[in-house]
């Protein structure tokens, strides 16, 4: 049973910083792309950043120059980093990742279960 699990998240005032972190578990053949998003209350689910299993990235405008993305291959984790955090960046931040597992060796997305993020002003 593969499994994302998400750590990290917190309370912090503005302009602070948080890494997330989102670890795979389980039998997994292979993880292509990987990525973070984010639904704050009332509005629908965001993509924030997303990565290739080759390292190439790609980010929302409103993050971009603050926030990074990264990832280590050889443990099955995606990181956020995310810098001079604003309250509007406040949500529940969520990792997914396409991953390819026996035994059909198929490619399926999983979704972890969210951390909480919480920026004050």
């Amino acid at each position: 049973q593969v499994q994302l699990v998400e750590s990290g998240g917190g309370l912090v005032q503005a302009g602070g910083s948080l890494r997330l972190s989102c670890a795979a578990s389980g039998t997994i053949f292979n993880i292509n792309g990987m990525g973070w998003y984010r639904q704050a209350s009332g509005k629908q689910r965001e993509l924030v950043a997303t990565i290739t299993r080759g390292g190439s990235t790609n980010y929302v405008d409103s993050v971009e120059g603050r926030f990074t993305i990264s990832r280590d291959n050889a443990k099955n984790t995606v990181f956020l980093q995310m810098n001079s955090l604003k309250p509007e960046d406040t949500a529940v931040y969520y990792c997914d990742a396409d991953i390819v597992s026996p035994p059909w060796y198929k490619q399926y997305a999983y979704w972890g279960r969210g951390t909480q993020v919480t920026v004050t002003s």
